[in-house]
């Protein structure tokens, strides 16, 4: 049997004050289990950061759409104000002819398009509402695509005339 070594204040320890030390002990290396348990954990941890870049990532579009969105109604008061009056009305009146032309070749389409052809411009439609975010990206991107060529050839143009 080994002896047991005196305190500092030179008393042996009793039972009861070694089973808290023991029991205190096995606190402190399941909490030491635990934390290297959680670094070992790479798929939960990566499951963890992925989340976090996913959160940052919506906080961020929610951030820059909101930027987009204010911007675009600046714009268009910018436009509202610079516009004079009587080009307005003459604009408001074209816009509400122009719907009801679209309206009523709408309509004739309509009339005159055949079964099949109107159910699959249907599911085209359906999807194209489903993925939108796609379809304007797409169609941004187009715009962008189309104005640099555009404008490379005016370049060109220009050097060309020189």
């Amino acid at each position: 049997m080994t002896q047991q070594k005196p305190e500092d204040n030179g008393q042996v320890p009793t039972p009861e004050e070694l089973r808290e030390q023991v029991e205190h002990t096995r606190e402190e290396l399941g909490q030491t289990v635990e934390a290297l348990a959680a670094k070992t954990d790479v798929k939960g941890r990566a499951m963890e950061t992925a989340a976090e870049a996913k959160e940052q990532a919506g906080q961020k579009a929610a951030q820059v759409s909101a930027q987009v969105r204010a911007k675009a109604a600046h714009a268009a008061q910018l436009v509202k104000d610079n516009t004079p009056e009587p080009v307005r009305d003459k604009a408001g009146r074209a816009a509400v002819q122009i719907r009801e032309k679209v309206t009523e070749v709408g309509h004739l389409a309509h009339d005159k398009t055949p079964q099949p052809v109107r159910e699959k411009a249907d599911q085209t439609a359906k999807v194209a509402r489903n993925n939108r975010t796609a379809l304007l990206a797409a169609t941004g991107t187009a715009v962008v695509l189309l104005l640099a060529r555009r404008s490379r050839k005016a370049r060109r143009a220009r050097k060309g005339h020189r």
